[in-house]
């Protein structure tokens, strides 16, 4: 492939505020690893420090407001941006903080609101969770909770898809434009659930025989994200990211002893 000789317009500009997953399948590791698959140009506002591998989280470190904040006014005042994605927010004041930078920032916001990690180990602290519902969810564009953060935010425990029609009407309560349920921890055909209260689309994709299945929360709220930074509507910009993700899952592949992550790279694989 030629070398360019001249700089190309500037792609889309997609801002992840999340923690960082040293193991790399998750977190800002994961949402940066999506924008450039994606074809966008991603940034990064690191809220967090993870000591992290294939088993679980082994330690975790918030950084403080300030620097957040300072993060965050340095990339969007200078380069700005086409879209921002919210992932770990481990505590009220982080929670805030950020909310309170996106109500100011005329980008859409996809909310991947992060409860637990996927080997279960917990990633928000229980007083967090007023503000996630109060000052975080108002200014998402779309919210991206799995069925734990659905039971988190709203109580609801869903065991079905009227579970899931229930639960997303109670988070679209709470101030989102659009919510999706994902519904990939039921038994069965995985199925997400994306609506605005008004519209509902059933979003369904085969289930592939493969533990290795880390980063897919992430990976599918920044594929919404970039989605939305190149222009699409809200439904279309999902269903992209449902296909990217679900191929992602496919190609998942082991490392170290325990979860590995998806495969962010598949589409670049598959063309070879």
């Amino acid at each position: 492939m030629p070398i360019p000789s001249a700089p190309s317009a500037v792609p889309p500009r997609v801002l992840t505020v999340a923690g960082s997953d040293s193991g790399g399948g998750a977190g800002i590791q994961a949402d940066l690893k999506t924008m450039l698959a994606f074809g966008t140009h991603g940034m990064s506002v690191l809220t967090a420090v993870t000591a992290q591998n294939s088993l679980g989280v082994h330690g975790a470190w918030e950084l403080p407001a300030e620097a957040v904040r300072a993060q965050y006014r340095s990339v969007v005042d200078d380069i700005g941006v086409s879209a921002v994605k919210t992932g770990m927010l481990s505590s009220t004041p982080l929670v805030e903080t950020v909310a309170a930078l996106l109500a100011d920032t005329d980008a859409p916001v996809v909310v991947d609101p992060v409860g637990v990690s996927k080997h279960g180990d917990p990633l928000l602290a229980a007083e967090a969770l007023d503000s996630v519902r109060t000052k975080l969810l108002p200014v998402a564009t779309v919210a991206t909770p799995n069925l734990d953060e659905v039971a988190q935010l709203t109580g609801i425990t869903v065991a079905d898809e009227a579970g899931m029609r229930q639960a997303a009407a109670a988070l679209l309560g709470y101030g989102p434009r659009w919510v999706v349920v994902k519904g990939g921890h039921l038994p069965g055909e995985p199925v997400d659930l994306l609506t605005d209260g008004t519209e509902e689309h059933w979003l369904r994709a085969p289930r592939h025989d493969n533990r290795h299945t880390h980063g897919t929360g992430c990976t599918l709220a920044s594929a919404i994200a970039c989605g939305l930074a190149l222009g699409q509507d809200v439904p279309t910009a999902v269903r992209a990211a449902k296909t990217y993700v679900t191929g992602a899952i496919m190609a998942g592949f082991p490392l170290g002893s325990g979860i590995g992550p998806v495969d962010h790279a598949w589409r670049l694989r598959d063309a070879r």
